[in-house]
């Protein structure tokens, strides 16, 4: 037993708000890694830094695989590689992110555009 916060199974899915699917599917492609005790799993504080930095690489648009690979990337070569490689990363998310945007943006345009016509034509019916 170690003297570090730890999360059982149960509270690590309640934490993140993830399905028990999810947090299996994290271990199994090697996203984390639990301590077992028999058929009990729990989650020391760099597996919930880990599930933070996963849930915040998702929200960010990142696929699983560009997350493990920078978390694999920390493990084996230390900080400066990591970060440069999360500058890579963040730049072409964020120009996609932005590519979206500007997407949706025009999508709005064209569907206010479209409803003002269909409540001009509605108005013309009356």
């Amino acid at each position: 037993m170690t003297d570090s916060p730890r999360l059982s199974f149960k509270d690590m899915c309640a934490k993140f708000d993830v399905t028990a699917r999810t947090l299996r599917y994290y271990e199994y492609i090697e996203l984390l890694f639990p301590e077992k005790e028999g058929r009990a799993r729990f989650y020391g504080p760099s597996d919930i830094a880990r599930m933070t930095l996963i849930l915040r690489g998702r929200r960010f648009g990142f696929s699983l695989e560009e997350i493990r690979q920078w978390l694999l990337m920390y493990r084996q070569m230390g900080t400066r590689p990591q970060l440069e490689t999360f500058l890579g990363l963040a730049d072409r998310q964020l120009a996609e992110l932005e590519r979206q945007r500007i997407e949706i943006d025009t999508t709005i345009d064209d569907l206010k555009a479209l409803r003002q016509t269909t409540a001009t034509a509605l108005s013309k019916l009356d």
